[in-house]
């Protein structure tokens, strides 16, 4: 095969040139510390180094995530803890009540609560620093608490707890709802004690002579109370002298022996009145001043108080774009069955197709929801699900109302507080039935707000648990992007003396072929004449 003059020269120049761009290339490399200039350079570590630069990112996102968390769960903590203080101030004040006797104290106190409640109304709708609600779960833009007209207050919030990824497997709430620790506080009040008429000879009504009265009742066991006290209700609780009761159960059977003292109580000593039935605590009070020792068994017996559960109420609220003025008035259990069963856990939506038509949905209402129940207004009430409500005014197409239950099982304390403070002011010097208010209102106080204390610790327990996890996570984050800086630097840095010593030879190879290029291009026949 013949090798052209041009041929050589063109194959010893290339090789030259591929010389040359082997130093340039490793020079480069050794300048930058830059191993991998492009993906040609090496694929597999290329691809290798897209990876751990995604995970870095991640991580990136990661801190940021946990720097939110931070400090969202510490403004968070710092409410609570403002929150709290509050509450034991309320509660201090509560028992202060309780031995207070003149109605101008009772006032004052009421005042002094009335600041309290609205200082809890305002740390509940605290904002974070980007102008969200902290406490309304995934309805940042709504306030948790609205005050009512007639002085409760409704959660408008939800129960979604905002979550942020805090490594690859890991989700963390940065956030805690007010219905979380707020609305779940066991109300130790829910039950009630009803006086029955009491009848002379005749079956004529006796009026009250105000000598016997029972308290509302306590709750000292939710568990014991839900499993049988509910079961027996309603009972009945019968003097029969100013030392002895009877207590039947709804079919009559006779649980005196249920309770400690079989009976026998003793209104002038403290804790000898009490009757602890199934998870409840009454009290037996006796205003006998007057009454001569004699007559005082005759005074008493006959007295007969029902004991329960106080019934479910509702709350209903129009939606402020009605556009006819018609309020929910009265509300009535009619069909307890039905009732029980049917209505909505989380509150009814009633949407007034026409004048008089309406449907009923379930909260939360969305575009796919059913009705659940429809029906005619019929002389200002509509019947559904087994209650009862009574509108004034006449409701229009297109109105809709919300109505949703209390079951009294727990107890805001906002609601707490404010309850309290209304039964602080009215006037009891000489009106047992308004002091039996009173005394009952500050015992349910008193234990409501404990309990309200022992959920916002538990919130506040929760947060502590939160941050230190976060802590710990953030310790495994750094540990994670130090081995990615590790494994990146392995991967893509140039490694110097291994380069350098490339980079000697490649300069011999280099200067052998610019030698040999030299003297194969001076080549020539004329050379050997």
């Amino acid at each position: 095969m013949r090798i052209s003059t041009a041929q050589f020269f063109e194959s010893t120049s290339t090789t030259y040139q591929n010389n040359f761009s082997s130093v340039i290339k490793t020079q480069q490399q050794i300048d930058s510390g830059v191993r991998i200039q492009t993906a040609a350079d090496d694929p597999v570590g290329a691809a290798r180094l897209l990876q751990l630069q995604q995970q870095k990112d991640m991580l990136g996102q990661y801190t940021t995530n946990m720097n939110s968390i931070k400090s969202s769960l510490s403004n968070q903590e710092s409410v609570l803890d403002s929150i709290n203080t509050a509450l034991q101030k309320a509660g201090e004040l509560a028992l202060r009540a309780g031995g207070v006797i003149v109605d101008a104290d009772r006032t004052a106190i009421a005042n002094e609560l009335g600041s309290i409640e609205d200082q809890v109304f305002s740390l509940l709708n605290s904002k974070d620093a980007s102008g969200n609600y902290m406490f309304s779960g995934s309805k940042t833009d709504t306030p948790p608490y609205t005050r009512n007209n007639d002085g409760t207050y409704t959660y408008q919030g939800d129960d979604t707890q905002l979550n942020l990824k805090v490594s690859d497997t890991l989700s963390m709430a940065s956030s805690d709802t007010a219905k979380s620790f707020m609305e779940n506080s066991v109300n130790t009040g829910r039950t009630q004690a009803t006086l029955q008429p009491v009848l002379d000879a005749d079956g004529a009504v006796v009026p009250d002579n105000g000598v016997v009265s029972v308290s509302s009742g306590l709750i000292t066991s939710s568990a014991v109370f839900n499993k049988s006290f509910a079961a027996g209700q309603p009972y009945t609780l019968e003097l029969t002298s100013s030392t002895q009761y009877k207590l039947t159960d709804a079919n009559g059977k006779d649980v005196t022996s249920e309770v400690p003292g079989n009976g026998v109580f003793d209104s002038t000593k403290d804790g000898g009145h009490s009757v602890s039935l199934r998870g409840v605590s009454f009290d037996i009070n006796l205003n006998l001043k007057d009454v001569a020792a004699a007559d005082q068994d005759a005074a008493v017996a006959g007295h007969s108080f029902t004991l329960q559960a106080k019934p479910d109420t509702f709350n209903a609220s129009r939606t402020p774009s009605n556009t006819s003025t018609a309020q929910v008035t009265g509300s009535t259990v009619t069909n307890e069955s039905t009732y029980s069963d049917s209505f909505p856990g989380n509150g009814a939506v009633i949407k007034f197709t026409s004048d008089t038509e309406y449907e009923v949905y379930a909260q939360p209402v969305t575009d796919s929801s059913k009705s659940i129940a429809k029906g005619t207004l019929t002389d200002g009430s509509l019947n559904a699900m087994g209650v009862k409500l009574d509108f004034t005014g006449a409701p229009a197409s297109g109105d809709q109302f919300v109505v949703s239950k209390n079951n009294h099982q727990s107890q805001s304390a906002l609601d707490t507080i404010s309850q309290l403070r209304k039964a602080l002011v009215i006037p009891s010097e000489k009106d047992p039935a308004a002091q039996q208010i009173q005394k009952d209102a500050i015992n349910t106080a008193i234990g409501n707000l404990k309990n309200a204390s022992t959920s916002i610790d538990a919130a506040r327990g929760s947060i502590g648990a939160r941050l230190s996890a976060v802590d710990v996570q953030s310790d495994e984050n750094i540990s994670l992007g130090l081995a990615n800086d590790s494994t990146t630097a392995a991967i893509g840095n140039t490694d110097v003396a291994s380069a350098a010593t490339q980079l000697a030879f490649q300069k011999s190879m280099l200067e052998a072929s610019q030698l040999a290029f030299v003297k194969i291009s001076q080549l020539s026949l004329f050379n050997q004449l």
